[in-house]
């Protein structure tokens, strides 16, 4: 079993993907899904996750193998989503990446399950932001 993770929605994406012979599509995603001690999963994100599975229903999101924690934002998470977005304006992140690294701070939960390497690798967390965030797979 490995550390906990906090997946963003590209990489929950790719970890639930499965081929028409139901393999998963990315076998590396879903080994973190599988072998995390915990699999954070933001609301915001598991709004979107739902708005790109609409048409495939089939998909479980919360498979009763994984150790999922659904987390709700507080209203500090999206003041800091909004810092992050103010000091990163360059990468122009959106309120969903910038709760997920708010969620990282405030969980101490620095490993990202994600696809978005220009953003999560960009993005530094902490108080005088210089924390890397640990990119998986």
């Amino acid at each position: 079993m490995s550390s906990p993770v906090l997946a963003d929605t590209g990489g929950l994406l790719k970890a639930l993907a499965r081929t028409a012979d139901s393999k998963p599509s990315f076998p590396e995603y879903q080994t973190i899904l599988a072998t995390a001690s915990v699999v954070i999963v933001p609301a915001l994100v598991l709004a979107e996750v739902d708005y790109f599975l609409r048409g495939n229903r089939a998909v479980e999101i919360f498979d009763p193998t994984t150790r999922y924690e659904y987390e709700l934002p507080l209203p500090s998470d999206l003041v800091r989503a909004l810092e992050f977005e103010a000091k990163f304006k360059e990468l122009n992140l959106g309120l969903v990446d910038g709760t997920v690294a708010a969620l990282t701070e405030r969980r101490r939960v620095y490993r990202v399950l994600t696809t978005d390497r220009r953003d999560f690798g960009t993005i530094r967390v902490g108080p005088h932001f210089s924390r890397a965030l640990e990119l998986v797979p």
